[in-house]
């Protein structure tokens, strides 16, 4: 085939060459993103579309088609019309897309391919496609071949994470060994591991790289220096491989190199010499000496055998017995008149493939002619293979062996004594000569000391000594009670605890020991039956919650009883002090405060005392009080409850207050509560009656000569901001002036103005009458005055003359006269109750005057109807300082009037 390359100019350097073949092949990195123009089938394939000429006559448009949509379809995005190529969104993976061989290995539509074509790379990775081109002229199968170029994105990566590397201690220098776990690198050629390096060498390793007909790298170790195991056994360093992309890409692991010990060393005897003197009387089995050698070897290199050399004569061998794995020297026969009394035992210490040690063992022997004592002892006391058995708390004096001492050769004194620790005597016994006792001098106590060894000695005058050992083991008795750590066990516990809480675990130790020693735990009868303790284990628990509030301490007694016959007890104290939490909200003695205070009552004077209480305790219980609602005006101690006003407090301008107060206690989180606190203002007697009319002391009335008596003229209408007592006022005329004064009364309750007589041609003028209006308070009332100016005429033809007389002050002569009236408050709603004072003042009056108290009845029977209906209008009035008033068109406002 006859290929050609055309170059194109680009970022990715692609490529692409056509023959008769109908082959393009085209190259370009992996990694890329989607768009990127891989080549041009139409111009690469020279078809007529792309060649710029005009058809001689019309061709139908070309059309390119991938003919299957295999591994390869998924990469790539081919136009149909214009025949380019571009990358696809699905981002291509070299490594994850072909596989290196030695050959072409084609899968699902990409290939890799190690060959010597020109055309493709000894390394490259394909993607293989089959494209379609129609119409019919132009029909043609080409196979498109893409060569995805490697780029350096993955590191180098050991499989194992630790590698170990064991070295013999006397390898040569420049041993090389394979390191078995090479780093891999998916990444080809240069981008592949290229390095390996140590990050420690120590002075004494290197690293080799040596790469196989394949390009595989394998790392060698180059032993570079002596290594000696005894005196390093391991090194650990980090080997590091590196690939040779720009830039570089490293990993690392952990290698150890273990340094295996070989048999270089060999055993050594620490002396040359050993001397030992062994007396000829000794028994057979006496220990005279252990010989000992070392190798620093490891393992069956440093195993050491002994034994004796050939130098060493048999009756020398017979006489002594050597261990060969321990090197003890022992007596094996008996030393008699014929041993010789110098014994050089020469030995040997044997390593594998080593020259033994040897060390030399002097015995000299001391033969000793005469026999030594006898000691035959007759045990009293139970005894098996030479123990003796004895209770503890045995009397003083318990017997426990006899002892005959006596001299085989019956011609030496032998004396007799006792050697060792403990409450043992042995005395001689009489009237024998060669008899001794061995008995206890006080009582034997198993847990101070439970096996006694003694000896017994015996000893002639010619110096021989012989022991006669004695093992006394003090049997265990059932003498102790178990002891509990405390005595008293302190313990606390939050409150709503959960249900079987641990308490604590209680302890008891019992000197005697087997079954005398078990410690079983009980409650005492005193103990709450939701306390439980673990007869075993003496773990106890709680099975409920405890509240505090219910109780804060528990105390009870807990008992401890061992095992034996009979058993023995102990008993504790256990006081549980139940912690508090704060699971209690601050609670008011009542929900609702109601407080009755006298008006202009003074500023931060005490109202009232509000009253908390917090079940818990400590910081849990500790509450503070504050005002939600009102604190500019009130105020309240925290400590103590008292609530106080900030400023004086005016009835008439608020007659109550209601506050709510919060009690927080101190918790965390903290609970808290509120309560409702009423405070009622009681009027005091601060403020006079408020006249309204009259509006002026310079206004005048009309009066016509020829009103009828009896006749309402006017009235004076007034108002008290007080309430109760403090609100009834009374209406009398104090003062009066005029042609004939005594024509007009007024009503003491209503403060009507009627005519009493009939008006005569000398009756006409201006008639002055001082009205004082005053309440009922107490303890002093208050009153106000207003001037009441009624002109009797026909007309007012002169009205500046009537002002000008109104200017005069007037020549009045005080009347200090009260009011004759029955006190009767005027809000409709008033109970039957309040009408006693009026029925009370009318008695009072009638006893002066019966005809004026029948009058009186009459005139309040008539007005009673109009005062209703005066009480349900508004308090406000507008009344007009000169002319005709109409009574009639007066609104009023109810007053209030409370009587707490």
């Amino acid at each position: 085939h006859l290929f050609l390359f055309l170059l194109f100019v680009g970022p990715f350097n692609c490529f692409a060459s056509y023959s008769r073949a109908t082959e393009l092949f085209y190259s370009l990195n992996e990694g890329l993103p989607a768009g990127v123009l891989i080549g041009s089938l139409a111009r690469d394939l020279r078809l007529p579309t792309a060649s710029g000429q005009r058809p001689a006559a019309p061709q139908p448009p070309l059309s390119f088609t991938l003919a299957s949509r295999g591994l390869g379809g998924q990469y790539v995005q081919l136009d149909n019309r214009s025949g380019e190529l571009h990358t696809s969104d699905v981002e291509i993976d070299r490594e994850a897309l072909c596989v290196e061989s030695s050959g072409v290995t084609v899968f699902g539509g990409a290939a890799s391919v190690s060959s010597s074509s020109s055309s493709p790379s000894s390394e490259s990775c394909l993607l293989l496609l089959d494209v379609l081109v129609l119409p019919q002229e132009y029909f043609r199968l080409v196979k498109v071949k893409i060569a995805i170029r490697d780029v350096n994105d993955n590191a180098p990566r050991f499989p194992v994470p630790h590698i170990r590397l064991s070295v013999p201690e006397n390898a040569p220098v420049n041993t090389r060994l394979a390191i078995e776990h090479p780093a891999l690198d998916p990444d080809v050629g240069t981008n592949g591991v290229q390095t390996y390096r140590l990050r420690d060498n120590y002075g004494v390793f290197t690293l080799d790289v040596e790469e196989n007909e394949s390009g595989e790298r394998t790392p060698y170790l180059i032993v570079m220096g002596a290594l000696d195991r005894e005196t390093r056994e391991e090194y650990v360093t980090v080997i590091v491989a590196e690939d040779g992309g720009t830039p570089p890409l490293v990993g690392s692991a952990t290698l150890t190199i273990a340094i295996s010990d070989i048999n270089d060393n060999c055993p050594q005897f620490s002396d040359s010499q050993l001397n030992v003197t062994l007396y000829g009387n000794s028994s057979l089995g006496t220990h005279l000496a252990t010989v000992h050698a070392v190798d620093m070897d490891l393992g069956s290199n440093a195993q050491i055998t002994y034994s004796y050399s050939q130098k060493v004569p048999q009756p020398s061998r017979d006489l002594f017995h050597l261990d060969e794995s321990t090197g003890a020297i022992t007596l094996s026969s008996k030393v008699d008149g014929d041993t010789p009394r110098l014994h050089r035992l020469i030995i040997l210490g044997n390593g594998p493939g080593c020259i033994p040690a040897v060390i030399t063992v002097l015995v000299t022997i001391i033969k000793v002619m005469t026999r030594p004592p006898e000691v035959v002892p007759r045990f009293i006391a139970n005894e098996a293979e030479g123990v003796v058995y004895l209770k503890e708390l045995e009397p003083i004096n318990t017997p426990i062996a006899f002892f005959t001492i006596k001299d085989p050769d019956e011609k030496y004194k032998v004396n007799c004594y006792l050697e060792g620790d403990g409450p043992f005597r042995l005395s001689p016994y009489k009237p024998y000569n060669n008899e001794y006792l061995l008995e206890t001098t006080k009582p034997l106590d198993y847990e101070t000391q439970q096996l006694y060894e003694i000896s017994v000695v015996a000893w002639n005058s010619e110096g021989f000594h012989v022991n006669k050992i004695v093992k006394i083991q003090v049997l265990d008795d059932n003498d102790n009670s178990p002891i509990f750590s405390q005595q008293l066990i302190e313990l606390s516990i939050e409150e709503n605890n959960v249900p079987n809480a641990f308490l604590t675990k209680l302890h008891a130790t019992d000197a005697d020991s087997g079954e005398r020693g078990q410690v079983s735990y009980f409650l005492g009868p005193d103990a709450p039956s939701y306390f439980s303790l673990d007869k075993s284990t003496g773990v106890l628990t709680v099975s409920t919650q405890l509240d505090r509030e219910e109780k804060e301490k528990y105390r009870y007694t807990v008992k401890a009883v061992d095992s034996g016959f009979p058993p023995r007890e102990s008993i504790a104290t256990v006081t549980i002090t139940v912690l508090d939490k704060n699971d209690n909200s601050p609670r008011f003695i009542n929900k609702d405060f109601s407080f009755f205070v006298p008006e202009n009552f003074p500023g931060f004077g005490e109202i009232g005392v509000i009253s908390v209480t917090d079940a818990d305790a400590g910081q849990n219980g500790w509450v503070a009080l504050s005002v939600l609602n009102g604190s500019d005006i009130f105020v309240i101690d925290t400590g103590k409850g008292v609530l106080r006003a900030k400023v004086s407090l005016d009835r008439e301008q608020q007659s109550s207050y209601v506050l709510w107060i919060e009690a927080v206690d101190g918790g965390d989180p903290a609970l808290s509560s509120t309560a409702k606190i009423t405070i009622l203002l009681l009027d005091i007697n601060d403020n006079p009656p408020l006249v309204l009319f009259p509006q002026s002391n310079m206004s005048y009335l009309l009066v016509l000569p020829s009103t009828l008596p009896g006749s309402p003229i006017t009235e004076v209408y007034a108002v008290d901001k007080d309430t109760g007592m403090n609100a009834v006022i009374a209406y009398s005329i104090i003062g009066r002036r005029g042609p004939r004064p005594e024509s007009f009364r007024i009503d003491p309750k209503t403060g009507n103005i009627t005519l009493e007589e009939s008006l005569m041609q000398n009756d006409y003028g201006l008639y002055r009458l001082l009205v004082k209006v005053s309440d009922h308070g107490y303890p002093e009332p208050l009153h106000s005055t207003v001037m009441v100016n009624l002109f009797v005429n026909d007309t007012v033809s002169n009205e500046s003359y009537i002002e000008s007389l109104l200017r005069k002050e007037p020549d009045i002569s005080i009347e200090e006269k009260q009011p004759q009236i029955s006190i009767e408050p005027t809000h409709k709603k008033m109970e039957s109750a309040s009408c006693m004072p009026t029925l009370v003042a009318l008695s009072i009056i009638s006893l002066g005057s019966i005809a004026l108290v029948t009058g009186m009845g009459i005139y309040i029977c008539l007005r009673k109807g109009k005062k209703h209906h005066r009480a349900d209008e508004n308090l406000e009035v507008q009344i007009p300082l000169n002319g005709r008033i109409n009574l009639h068109m007066l609104e009023k406002k109810p007053m209030e009037i409370s009587n707490i």
